[in-house]
């Protein structure tokens, strides 16, 4: 795990001090080794987190081939040793002088080009210049589990492991993309390929992109999109992008599969030269993964929880419960709520791109990290493959309301209009959106589902020009999720048989993707920690969502990964509420950090894009108990305002 700079830049008295800048500030990716590559008008350069083959033998930018080829990589190829073999048993030739999986990689590009990433299992982004074509490659993972920002104007191209990087190129320019400010505001995030900053946009998940640094062509190719493979009768479909059968699976062999599978992944990753563990919060998805390392591992499996002296926060119970059962070498990191709070100041700074989550994960990363642990197991993505969210639960109640579906849209907005004037909450501000839309369809009603601040709140907030280009932007983000981030699957799924499927394809693509899985990245590797996520190994991720909803989900969240995971989950670990890091943030924000706050609130307040008496307002809302202004409706706001702050960002 490591992190990744590269430039072009027909300049190249700027090169070598541009790309030891960007290396910089990515030191805490990779503190174990660091690496240059200059060559005319390019640059490579690579920050090193050891994690397989601790050897000097391992340093970046690697070369191949007499030096033909250069890579910069950051990631872990979890088949490589079965791809080291296939090729030296097809192309006996070729010749390796390493053991790690970054000169696999090369190998399989010279041997198979960019067709060589259907091969490959695991989570990455890295890039191979190709000095004979001139030509750089780069690719990013099928689930977008590493990031893989770029920049590119003129004849000038920048890419990086992270933004902050990127702007420490000094060719980058600092411009808030005013038009992806409106995706922020109502989803937390920005969602991909475009990021909050003008310019500056991250390679989708599953693609590949060529740059050729002679007629400065740039193309994006998708070689993996997020789908099913769905066991269907083969006359139901002529979709060629279904795997057909004639007939699906049954309960058993569907269990049989997913814990087949599910284990698979989890044996992949843990290869590994360094200390590693795994994440133990008590709950069903990372108590799985115990559960099934400590059936593999022939020693004790490291467990790490952090838990609080506050009973109310702490799950210690239920992973004590586990770690018991599975006889772990657990550490539990006791904290105070107090502990936890001086720590959120740290895990802003560390936010590469802003995000309305993120202290948590920084948190446990910190602690584990100071555990002496390099690389962690999570069980992130679980609850988006099963259908653990309570969203799931309000989709399909939506989707499957056969009278609501037909009511007429005037008696809808009649309808909205009541709960607007009579439930003042969040949830029914909500409703009264979805009911005013013009047709309930799950492409249309999920978007509004998963909104922090809903399209009032947000028109009154930015200025006049800023909302002119925000409205394009966002008439296009149901499309935007649905099609393009989802992939093509979503629309041709039987919704009758395949609707949890196709809620998990929204949230993988959306919500986990943009903010989950980037908070997982940038607040880990801030601490120079390696998370692995066995849930969404893409193989594991296709065959679940191929499964019918009666299945996956017949009548309670998860209930087939639960019976798949036969006895190694204790009752009261699957019976147990849903708890995660409920910290009292609403009394945080109006006394403790009020004073952080504020600062940043009248600071955004009077940036050029913003509305600065609606801004205020808002926070005074929230500090009057307003019920429709919760503490995440103005928190984001703050991660906001902190990070173009700490970034210098001009608006």
């Amino acid at each position: 795990m490591c992190g990744i700079n590269g430039i072009l830049n027909p300049d190249q008295s700027l090169l070598r001090e541009a790309i030891v800048r960007m290396n910089s500030a990515l030191a805490h990716r990779g503190p174990d080794d660091e690496g240059l590559f200059v060559s005319d008008n390019l640059a490579l350069g690579h920050r090193r987190l050891s994690i397989i083959d601790l050897s000097a033998q391992g340093h970046q930018p690697m070369h191949f081939d007499n030096g033909r080829y250069s890579i910069v990589y950051n990631g872990e190829l979890y088949n490589f040793k079965e791809i080291r073999s296939e090729i030296l048993a097809s192309f006996p030739y070729q010749k390796f002088s390493t053991q790690t999986d970054t000169e696999v990689i090369l190998a399989a590009y010279v041997c198979w080009g960019g067709s060589c990433l259907d091969k490959f299992r695991g989570m990455f982004a890295f890039a191979i210049y190709d000095r004979h074509t001139d030509c750089l490659f780069m690719a990013r993972d099928r689930m977008g589990i590493k990031p893989l920002y770029y920049y590119k104007a003129a004849k000038i191209f920048v890419f990086s492991s992270e933004i902050r990087a990127l702007l420490q190129s000094g060719l980058v320019p600092r411009k808030l993309d005013a038009g992806n400010l409106a995706d922020y505001l109502r989803y937390q995030t920005v969602h991909a390929p475009n990021t909050i900053l003008k310019d500056v946009f991250m390679l989708m998940p599953g693609h590949f992109a060529k740059l050729d640094l002679k007629s400065n062509e740039f193309k994006i190719t998708c070689y993996w999109y997020l789908h099913a493979k769905v066991s269907t009768p083969a006359s139901s479909t002529s979709d060629p992008n279904v795997q057909k059968s004639s007939v699906g699976p049954n309960y058993a062999e569907a269990k049989e599969q997913v814990n087949k599978l599910f284990t698979q992944a989890i044996e992949r990753r843990l290869i590994a030269d360094v200390p590693f563990g795994a994440f133990l919060s008590g709950g069903i998805d990372s108590s799985a993964v115990v559960a099934v390392m400590s059936r593999i591992s022939t020693i004790p499996v490291k467990t790490f929880s952090v838990s609080f002296y506050e009973k109310e926060y702490s799950e210690e119970q239920y992973s004590k419960r586990i770690a018991e059962k599975f006889h772990t070498d657990h550490c539990d990191i006791k904290l105070s709520a107090v502990d936890f709070k001086k720590e959120i100041p740290s895990a802003l700074k560390a936010m590469d791109h802003p995000s309305g989550d993120g202290p948590n994960s920084y948190v446990v990363s910190k602690y584990t990290k100071q555990a002496g642990i390099t690389m962690a197991l999570s069980g992130l993505g679980g609850d988006e493959l099963f259908g653990g969210y309570a969203i799931f639960k309000r989709m399909k109640s939506l989707q499957q309301n056969s009278i609501l579906q037909k009511t007429p849209l005037v008696i809808r907005k009649m309808l909205a209009s009541l709960i607007r004037q009579f439930d003042s909450s969040v949830a029914g501000e909500k409703m009264s959106a979805i009911l005013s839309l013009q047709a309930l369809t799950l492409q249309n009603t999920y978007p509004v589902s998963r909104q922090v601040l809903m399209d009032d709140e947000i028109s009154k907030l930015i200025t006049r020009n800023s909302a002119d280009s925000a409205s394009t932007v966002y008439s296009a983000i149901p499309a935007n999720i649905v099609q393009q981030m989802a992939g093509k699957l979503i629309n041709r799924l039987p919704l009758s048989d395949h609707l949890i499927s196709a809620v998990s394809i929204l949230e993988m693509s959306s919500y986990m993707q943009n903010v989950l899985l980037r908070d997982t990245d940038q607040m880990s590797m801030a601490n120079a920690l390696e998370v692995r996520v066995p849930f969404l190994d893409h193989e594991l991720v296709e065959y679940v969502l191929g499964l019918n909803d009666k299945l996956k989900y017949p009548h309670t969240p998860k209930k087939l990964f639960v019976d798949a995971m036969g006895d190694l989950l204790p009752s009261e670990i699957v019976n147990r509420p849903k708890m995660g890091f409920s910290f009292p943030w609403q009394q945080w924000l109006k006394t403790d950090l009020r004073q952080f706050c504020e600062e940043r609130i009248y600071s955004l307040a009077k940036r050029f894009v913003f509305n600065e008496i609606e801004v205020i307002a808002v926070w005074k809302r929230f500090l009057n108990d307003d019920k429709r202004i919760t503490w995440s409706r103005v928190w984001h706001l703050v991660v906001l305002e902190n990070w173009l702050i700490e970034n210098k960002i001009d608006s």
